[in-house]
């Protein structure tokens, strides 16, 4: 089986030839900056190089062989979120998601960090993606829980004592239940009366572990509203969480996989309902393209992947919905970038959420600004990522709803930890687990 070609020795310029940043779209930026005020990192950091501009100066530089990829440069390329919020924004059409997904290529290649990024960098990448081998962990960490030590460790101030990634990570660790160690779906889960439609689902990898209640609340929305459910068994990771950092061959393998799990079911569309995921899935033509076995199944897959709020606006709700509390329900939602930027779904969220009675939808302020929370950028780059939760936190506290919205995994850990710093412990839900406990009769407390 053939894949990508194989990574080259780096040029003079520090790029080597396998997809280096494309000149045509290095060309579309005419360095207007528009994309200043939209980018979060520039926001939070004030530097010209820690912005969508910058960082294309200095793709170009690197290409054009005025400057070398060395420990600076990778700083700047590493800063970014990944957001897109600055697609989104530029007059251009300057394709920068492309531009940031093969420079970060190139840096995966061709730069070798300090060894305890290695490290880190390593660890993450063999753990997250693969549910099976991070469960046993996060026994561990549930043990912890139960017995108390992981509040005492907090209280104690030790967890400031680790280094900062892995203080990160243990801040980020959600309340464990037993619900996180099983997937209890079968292979296929019958529609509830008539059926109209034949969908796949993906679990995810760490929203299955950190929040399976989504998934769960998926599959009874879904099945209430006629479609029958196929989960293939062992299909794990789409690949988000490498692809957005760069790790080429493991993103593809990844795709590969989960391409063969699906293949055996005729489903009339593959839904995720997480906006990271969903981004990704939706790429798969092109980070297969280069692959004589699978980029023709690769483009097939992606043109059936929707994202489940989006198919349920298309095919439309039958499924009567009730009230979730006596008064009307102020909630807002929170557009996660990968939806909104990356997706282009803006809309369909509000519209579900909409057709619940007494619901109301508060806006935020910016609500395009990224929460920090960008796959494993809030381990990674944690500082930013701090002041992007402290912000988005005090945006959504600031609309006076009761409850928020969101659809992404790494959005409601990220969100809920910073309002529950700010002592505005709000109830974050995924539009899924709204819409079935209107189907359902349940109303929140």
């Amino acid at each position: 089986m053939t894949s990508s070609p194989a990574p080259t020795t780096p040029a003079p310029t520090g790029f080597d030839a396998c997809h280096p940043p494309r000149r045509d779209q290095l060309d579309t930026c005419v360095h207007c900056g528009f994309c200043l005020s939209n980018c979060p990192s520039y926001r939070v950091l004030g530097s010209e190089m820690d912005s969508p501009r910058g960082r294309v100066y200095l793709m170009d530089a690197i290409q054009s062989g005025r400057a070398e990829l060395n420990e600076t440069a990778v700083s700047h390329f590493d800063s970014c979120l990944g957001c897109l919020a600055c697609v989104s924004a530029c007059p251009s059409g300057v394709q920068y998601d492309q531009l940031i997904e093969a420079t970060r290529g190139q840096v995966a290649r061709n730069w070798q960090r300090p060894w305890p990024e290695q490290l880190l960098r390593r660890g993450l990448f063999a753990l997250l993606p693969y549910p099976e081998r991070l469960r046993p962990l996060l026994r561990l960490a549930q043990v912890g829980q139960k017995l108390g030590l992981q509040r005492w460790l907090r209280s104690s101030g030790l967890t400031e004592a680790l280094p900062r990634p892995l203080a990160a990570l243990e801040a980020l660790l959600p309340e464990l239940d037993e619900s996180s160690f099983r997937d209890p779906f079968p292979t296929v889960v019958p529609a509830q009366g008539d059926r109209r439609y034949r969908v796949g689902l993906l679990l995810g990898c760490v929203q299955r572990l950190f929040n399976p209640a989504v998934n769960e609340a998926t599959v009874r929305v879904l099945t209430g509203n006629g479609c029958e459910v196929v989960i293939p068994p062992e299909a794990g990771c789409c690949g988000a969480v490498t692809h957005h950092q760069g790790e080429e061959e493991q993103t593809r393998a990844l795709a590969r996989d989960l391409i063969d799990r699906f293949a055996a079911h005729d489903l009339d569309a593959i839904l995720i309902n997480a906006s990271g995921c969903g981004h990704t899935l939706k790429l798969y033509g092109h980070l297969l393209a280069d692959d004589p076995d699978y980029a023709t199944k690769a483009a097939a897959f992606a043109a059936k992947v929707k994202d489940v709020q989006e198919f349920l606006v298309e095919v439309g709700l039958t499924a009567p919905l009730q009230p979730l509390q006596d008064d009307s329900l102020a909630i807002v939602y929170q557009d996660a970038c990968h939806m909104i930027h990356g997706q282009g779904i803006r809309q369909q969220p509000r519209d579900l959420l909409a057709q619940i009675p007494g619901v109301e939808l508060r806006e935020p302020v910016d609500p395009g600004l990224c929460c920090g929370s960008a796959g494993v950028y809030n381990i990674l780059q944690s500082e930013v990522a701090e002041e992007l939760g402290r912000m988005k936190a005090e945006s959504l506290v600031n609309t006076g709803a009761t409850v928020v919205a969101s659809a992404n995994i790494g959005c409601y850990v990220q969100i809920s930890r910073h309002l529950g710093l700010q002592g505005q412990p709000l109830p974050v839900l995924h539009p899924m687990q709204l819409l079935d406990r209107a189907m359902r009769g349940e109303r929140l407390p």
